[in-house]
């Protein structure tokens, strides 16, 4: 497989004791990565979930990627063969602080950036986000789909993609973009803007209404983790993915209220209240993604459904608050 390349190599991954993050750190473990550093600040993710890494022998540093001195003393002078960036400012916070999340989020990869651009790592594995495209004006969404983003984080993202090509561009850094579409499972942030399946959850244990913004009928393309991951291993993998952009997707779409229901079948409080509340401002309205080039490029094939990916995600939390 081309992904066990990555034997023996070395990576950092920053944003990487967070949900997507800490489950990419288990699966470069896993490919066989032999030197592994991981940054966060800790702003979302928590430190238990490396918590089997660290003792493996990941190393961990708390800081702010937008710190790009903190970086450099950080990696004390190694040189990488890959660096995953994950570190962001999530989508809720720009509705809230449109200019720090804008202007951190650009900071962050452009300082990851130039420490490609210095020779601290060979081979950049940007995470973008299927929010750069907006509503879907075809389906399904292909990589040539017009970027028209809702939010300022949606544009955040847009302009962090176009920072790590023009880094390849002018500089030669190797990059690598993967565009996760709506990725959910264990360990999803459900604390300060928590997606919709934590935030499901939370309501159902506090017995509180479950709600939903707007009609519910808006569509999402969810992608289990463990899929994201396989993924992204793959594209880090390929020399023939450098300078392209890829969809991370499962090519299925589900409405809200279709995913509220399944949710809570699985959890098992199939009467539980729910109740529809304002629309969120930028709320994209409708996302599938096309997964041709992921499937020609890397040999990827999504394998875990909307439903079985649920129930694992609903055991997960049963088992870290006991029951609901």
């Amino acid at each position: 497989m081309p992904e066990s390349l990555l034997k023996g190599s070395s990576a950092i991954v920053t944003g990487g004791a967070g949900f997507i993050g800490s489950h990419l750190v288990d699966g470069l473990l896993t490919a066989g990565v032999e030197q592994l550093h991981v940054v966060d600040d800790l702003s979302l993710g928590r430190r238990e979930n490396l918590q089997a890494a660290i003792a493996a022998g990941v190393r961990f540093e708390q800081l702010d990627c937008c710190e790009i001195d903190a970086l450099r003393d950080a990696l004390a002078g190694d040189a990488f063969d890959y660096c995953f960036n994950l570190a962001v400012i999530p989508l809720p916070a720009s509705l809230v602080d449109p200019r720090a999340n804008v202007d951190r989020n650009v900071a962050m990869t452009t300082a990851v950036c130039e420490l490609g651009r210095e020779g601290r790592f060979r081979r950049l594995i940007q995470y973008s986000s299927s929010e750069v495209y907006g509503t879907a004006r075809t389906v399904p969404m292909a990589e040539d789909h017009p970027l028209v983003p809702h939010t300022p984080y949606a544009a955040a993202k847009a302009a962090t993609d176009l920072v790590a090509m023009s880094y390849a561009t002018t500089f030669g850094l190797e990059v690598v973009t993967v565009r996760p579409f709506n990725t959910y499972g264990e360990r999803q942030n459900d604390r300060a803007y928590a997606g919709i399946i934590p935030a499901v959850i939370r309501n159902v244990r506090a017995g509180k209404p479950v709600q939903i913004y707007g009609d519910g009928e808006q569509t999402r393309d969810m992608t289990y983790v463990g899929d994201t991951v396989a993924g992204t291993i793959k594209a880090a993998a390929r020399d023939s993915a450098l300078s392209k952009t890829i969809n991370l997707g499962s090519g299925q779409e589900a409405s809200v209220n279709e995913m509220v229901r399944l949710l809570l079948d699985a959890i098992g409080h199939q009467d539980h209240p729910v109740e529809h509340v304002e629309e969120r401002p930028g709320d994209v309205r409708r996302l599938l993604a096309d997964i041709t080039l992921a499937r020609t490029e890397l040999d990827y094939e999504p394998s875990v459904s909307l439903r079985d990916g649920l129930l694992r995600t609903v055991a997960w939390y049963a088992e870290q608050h006991a029951s609901f």
